[in-house]
């Protein structure tokens, strides 16, 4: 098998984990909470930080001034999905989502959501 179907193969057999994450500023404790159906999207939320093209103003204002260093970033809690019946993924990464805004409550001083 040649490197490149090998490459397609590993790719396919990847596994795709879903989730909640923070971003916490160590030097203001606020928090934006957010979710991926692909946690490996985080690469581009912080990217996007990066080349500052964020669409959240305050994180992308906060992330300027104080740097990347001065950002956390955490996975809180992956999606355990369900082996058997009908399973709506997006519904439930919302749910978990929103049971995560409401434990941190990252809105106004608090945070960035």
């Amino acid at each position: 098998m040649d490197h490149k179907k090998e490459l397609k193969e590993m790719y396919k057999e990847m596994k795709i984990e879903a989730g909640v994450f923070t971003m916490t500023n160590t030097q203001t404790d606020k928090v934006f909470v957010g979710s991926f159906n692909n946690l490996k999207r985080l690469n581009g939320f912080q990217f996007m930080l990066k080349t500052n093209t964020h669409t959240n103003k305050e994180l992308q204002a906060d992330y300027n001034l104080y740097g990347q260093e001065a950002f956390e970033v955490e996975i809180v809690e992956y999606l355990k999905k369900k082996e058997e019946g009908y399973f709506d993924a997006k519904k439930e990464l919302e749910k978990l989502e929103q049971k995560w805004l409401d434990t941190l409550n990252p809105y106004g001083e608090r945070g960035y959501n």
